[in-house]
């Protein structure tokens, strides 16, 4: 009775510091956080991480994953999987309890601190999502590697030394200025869309969104907005396909630029595209990064083709561009960026712009905190890389984030 007691403390304990160190996730969802109280509460969250033992370090990281990454289940939902959803939420707690395990698999604080800052640069299967350093996003911290050592370095000074002046190195961490960038000089429609996921493929629902698109890019014209930006796959069809559609965006460009996006079909592939239409020609950019087990599988042939047929019924993942794409809208350069893709590394490769535009169809997994979370790492980016983003949503609310 005493060993189930006990453990129910450990699970207790863990919970409530996973909880604490993804509050500001749930604070930014509630919006009842701010700046002092995400401080706050980052700053002792990682305490915990660096004090806590091997076994409460696994649930921590159980827990963690839970909390930040319950969401990916939904998707399940809209291929008949829906029996996969607890397996899958099991699987994705045990990878993050196993990272926080390993990270105090040796009992030195050195190797405990390093250990903890490297889960910034671990992503299993390639899902990058899990920064540690997003939960300083809205807070007195700066968001770069360098600030999140020494936050974590200075905390654990202050466990081995136990020297409350210690603290003061934290100051070498607080984010002092920020670079702001003025908005382009072009008027910038973003339609919202609240589009469920089960309706928008619907072939019957077709051609009610297509007309829907249509009135948004009219009413851009008539009030004599420069650009629209529409979500991604917003026109659910392969649109490179209908050239009845085409010609009619085409003729639309000649008053206002059109950036939509759509499924591309060529050479027996399928692409996530965006397609811009401006003065009646058009310019594509396909996606470059997909999401792991959305639209690609991670893994070696002999499993993906399998995991394929089994799941997803014979259907193939998505190609790629070999490079991110950058349009050129009346003089100024914008990066494209379909909804995954705006969240990595990859997409700001030979940047030439402060400008990016971001799509999005956040049906996939709506309501729950996704949106909040890919916001907060939106932010990430544009800090990191000094931009403005305007991020085109569906089923999320749009922003123009800097």
């Amino acid at each position: 009775m005493d060993i189930m007691l006990k453990y129910k403390m450990v699970i207790l304990k863990s919970f409530f510091i996973a909880l604490l160190f993804s509050s500001s996730i749930y604070f930014e969802y509630f919006n009842i956080g701010n700046i002092f109280i995400n401080s706050i509460t980052g700053l002792v969250s990682i305490y915990f991480l660096l004090t806590m033992s091997k076994k409460e370090l696994f649930f921590i990281g159980f827990f963690i994953g839970l909390l930040w990454f319950w969401w990916i289940g939904y998707s399940f939902i809209y291929y008949d999987l829906i029996y996969l959803i607890p397996i899958i939420l099991i699987f994705i707690g045990i990878i993050y309890g196993l990272l926080f395990y390993l990270s105090a698999i040796y009992p030195h604080i050195i190797y405990r601190t390093f250990a903890i800052f490297s889960l910034s640069f671990i992503h299993p299967f390639g899902f990058n999502w899990f920064k540690p350093e997003v939960i300083f996003i809205n807070s007195f911290f700066g968001i770069e590697k360098l600030d999140f050592l020494i936050i974590i370095t200075t905390l654990a000074l202050f466990i081995y030394y136990k020297r409350v002046y210690i603290l003061t190195l934290l100051l070498f961490a607080i984010s002092y200025t920020q670079t702001i960038i003025e908005l382009p000089n072009i008027k910038i429609y973003q339609p919202q869309y609240n589009i469920s996921q089960e309706t928008k493929w619907l072939k019957s629902y077709r051609d009610v969104l297509i007309e829907e698109n249509l009135n948004n890019i009219d009413y851009a014209i008539k009030n004599d907005f420069e650009l629209v930006i529409l979500p991604e796959t917003i026109f659910p069809l392969p649109l490179n396909k209908n050239i009845p559609l085409i010609n009619i965006l085409k003729n639309k460009s000649k008053k206002t630029t059109i950036i939509t996006g759509a499924l591309e079909f060529e050479n027996n592939q399928y692409f996530n595209t965006t397609y811009m239409f401006k003065n009646g020609n058009i310019k594509i950019a396909r996606k470059v990064v997909l999401v792991p087990f959305g639209e690609s599988i991670p893994l070696p042939k002999i499993l993906r083709d399998l995991i394929n047929a089994y799941f997803y019924n014979g259907a193939r993942d998505y190609s790629v561009a070999l490079e991110p794409t950058t349009f050129n809208i009346n003089g100024i350069n914008f990066r494209n960026a379909i909804c995954y893709e705006a969240t990595t590394d990859k997409i700001f490769n030979k940047l030439d712009t402060s400008f990016i535009i971001a799509t999005s169809n956040n049906a996939w997994f709506t309501p729950s905190i996704e949106p909040t979370l890919q916001n907060l790492l939106l932010k990430y980016y544009a800090k990191k890389y000094n931009v403005i983003i305007y991020h085109s949503s569906n089923s999320s609310k749009n922003k123009i984030i800097q």
